[in-house]
């Protein structure tokens, strides 16, 4: 049987075409974006038609687009920087319970530093209260930060919403939209969105690269110091290679493309889903079926612990995972299943993720669909 890789949410395999362009920028463009010679120029131009590819992908200008290391990064440089640079305007902050850790530490360091966060709550189907957040802003609020679309459960935050009531506000509003960008149609300035994260290695990139959109209204003071790069805004030299990778993933997603992707993972979904109901396997699903990223299925076994279950899978060649890669590492618990259950709930530790994307097959996932049921008939005996 094949090997089977259904953790793009982690992380996912460079497209053929993004390698292509890396390998050629590696060996026929070496030299550095800021020299001013022949060598210099020829780098800097590549990277500022990469710039223009990111900027039209999103519909903003091409110098409101700040490359850098990737999602990590960009969260800390919009909440950071936000915090620090309007700390005498207002030290109040909001954001959600179930952020990505790049963003909920950095709240809780700037806790550290006498700033004040709200954690706004979620609903047992992940969903944000508009509510909730009206109860939430004041006056002194100076930055809301809420995800897109959420890594674990793929739920989808009321951007639109939260960015329209922000207009005749002054408070800031940063989305790390590192899942949702390559599955959504996503447009800054529509949406009142002041900085905007993304990760190149999600929409099969490379790892290790990325970029911040900074709206043109939005101050920014540099989380990086040293050169001029990115004028001025991200010191250190750019890292071409990966800048013009990430730019062909870009062109790779073309709005059919990302058409025919959706259709085909809610076909995966549904495929899922309809296995388990044909063999009896009850199950739950973590999150919201109607509004949610395509991609990302979150699943609940009652009664079957999810890393006898991740395991019996891996050695039938299955790759799935618990919960976000930036954790599992740790004995952590999900903090989005502790949101939308509670701290101790059963839910948590009998929950697993599949995520789809380039390269997965029906057949596929035909084949994932059977391993699951027949692992889960294992271990209920």
């Amino acid at each position: 049987m094949e090997n089977i890789y259904l953790d793009h949410a982690a992380t996912s395999p460079m497209h053929p075409e993004v390698i292509k362009t890396m390998t050629e920028v590696m060996s026929e463009t070496f030299g550095n974006p800021s020299s001013i010679h022949h060598y210099g120029r020829q780098a800097a131009g590549k990277l500022e038609l990469a710039r223009e590819v990111v900027a039209k992908s999103l519909g903003v200008k091409y110098h409101e687009i700040i490359f850098n290391s990737g999602g990590t990064e960009g969260d800390n440089t919009a909440i950071l920087s936000t915090a620090l640079g309007r700390k005498n305007e207002g030290r109040h902050l909001i954001t959600t319970q179930i952020e990505h850790p790049a963003v909920l530490n950095t709240m809780k360091f700037l806790e550290t530093q006498g700033f004040e966060v709200t954690y706004l709550p979620v609903d047992r189907q992940g969903n944000l209260s508009m509510a909730d957040f009206e109860a939430s802003l004041r006056p002194d609020t100076i930055l809301v930060s809420i995800m897109y679309g959420n890594n674990e459960i793929g739920n989808l935050m009321p951007i639109k919403e939260i960015g329209e009531r922000l207009k005749d506000h002054p408070a800031y509003f940063h989305t790390d939209a590192v899942q949702a960008y390559g599955n959504q149609v996503i447009r800054p300035h529509e949406l009142g969105i002041d900085f905007l994260s993304i990760s190149a290695h999600k929409i099969n990139g490379p790892k290790g690269v990325g970029f911040l959109f900074k709206s043109d209204q939005a101050r920014l003071a540099p989380l990086l110091r040293g050169g001029e790069q990115e004028e001025k805004r991200r010191a250190g030299t750019e890292n071409l290679a990966g800048v013009c990778g990430m730019a062909k993933a870009v062109e790779v997603l073309t709005e059919e493309e990302r058409e025919k992707r959706r259709v085909l993972y809610e076909q995966f979904t549904q495929t899922v889903l309809t296995t388990l109901d044909q063999a009896g396997i009850v199950y739950q699903v973590n999150g919201d079926l109607e509004n949610k990223l395509p991609h990302v299925l979150n699943l609940r076994f009652n009664g079957v612990s999810n890393d006898l279950l991740l395991m019996k899978l891996d050695l039938r060649g299955i790759a799935v995972s618990t919960g976000s890669a930036c954790t599992a590492g740790t004995i952590d618990p999900s903090h989005v299943l502790e949101a939308l259950y509670g701290k101790n709930a059963p839910e948590i530790k009998e929950s697993l993720r599949v995520s789809f994307g380039y390269g997965n097959t029906l057949q596929q996932v035909e084949e994932f669909a059977e391993q699951l049921v027949a692992s889960l008939q294992e271990l209920t005996k």
